[in-house]
């Protein structure tokens, strides 16, 4: 394969990625015969098939994983010596790469600008989004680190627990379970229940709370923690979130916790980045900053 093209590697890498010919063209910008045609010739140069066809599916051959995980080196060591390069011309600034999901928006900007006070030539390139795209741009090194609760599952990444992430019902004051105790969980299937969508952390959460019961509640499924909060408030359901997400308003007395047994869920925070790549040093000192004083600075950031 001595005459592959950085172009070919790219394409390769995205059909590998996306066991798509249709999706790598979106994502390249190209059409999908041109992808199809540059993968072709990939095949003619190694010799062999790198794909192989199972009804409308395609997957990876023996071979085509030979290759795809050289491409990923190559790939790697090109994106390092970008950021390398982009470094030397900037006079030394370095870039922080974080891609946070949407329930740590309140509390971690704080932590980042407490790591970042004394740091003088670094840029924060930070992503807010859902656990899916987080994991897209980790997956493509366009984040160094991700924040988020359950460990990705991805292949190359690791993850470490660094705080404690807890979970907790909530109602209106006025709702009727607002001053009850030890609630059973099975009171809850007479309620609307107010969660985040499929695919968020959030979400998660709530499958795995509600999957065993005989005669779960109706689950309601809303775009953002806010809308949750105007839900529950309004007397509609109660709502499944983050105990720092619904702190505040706990505290001015627009919501309350739910004395629910088996409550609070407890989760971890957990800093997530590929183990494939070397982590820029801005990146390992902040994994560093989280895993030595994270759990200290959010407490105190919740109040607890």
């Amino acid at each position: 394969m001595r005459h592959i093209t950085l172009r070919q590697i790219k394409i390769f890498e995205s059909v590998a990625r996306n066991l798509s010919f249709s999706r790598a063209a979106e994502d390249l910008h190209l059409t999908q015969p041109a992808v199809s045609m540059q993968i072709k010739q990939m095949e003619g140069l190694a010799g062999l098939r790198l794909f192989q066809h199972e009804g409308k599916r395609i997957l990876l051959t023996e071979g085509g994983n030979l290759v795809l995980r050289h491409c990923q080196t190559i790939l790697a060591n090109i994106n390092a010596a970008e950021q390398s390069l982009a470094n030397l011309l900037t006079g030394g600034v370095h870039r922080l790469r974080v891609g946070l999901v949407t329930s740590g928006s309140r509390l971690f900007p704080h932590l980042l600008n407490a790591f970042l006070h004394d740091k003088n030539g670094v840029e924060l390139d930070m992503q807010v989004s859902s656990r899916q795209h987080v994991l897209e741009m980790l997956r493509d090194e366009r984040i160094d680190l991700a924040l988020l609760v359950h460990a990705p599952g991805m292949a190359h990444t690791v993850a470490q627990p660094f705080a404690d992430h807890r979970f907790m019902l909530v109602a209106a004051p006025a709702h009727p379970l607002a001053d009850a105790r030890a609630i059973p969980l099975a009171r809850i299937s007479a309620e609307n229940v107010f969660v985040r969508e499929h695919g968020t952390e959030a979400r998660m959460v709530a499958d795995d709370t509600f999957a065993g019961q005989s005669a779960p509640p109706r689950l309601m499924a809303l775009g953002c923690g806010e809308a949750i909060k105007q839900s529950v408030m309004a007397g509609l359901g109660v709502g499944l979130m983050s105990m720092h997400e619904a702190a505040p308003e706990v505290r001015a007395g627009q919501l309350r916790f739910l004395d629910v047994q088996g409550f609070p869920l407890q989760r971890h925070w957990q800093i997530a980045h590929r183990s494939d790549c070397a982590l820029p040093p801005v990146a390992r000192d902040f994994r560093q900053f989280l895993l030595s004083e994270g759990a200290a600075r959010l407490r105190a950031l919740d109040g607890n």
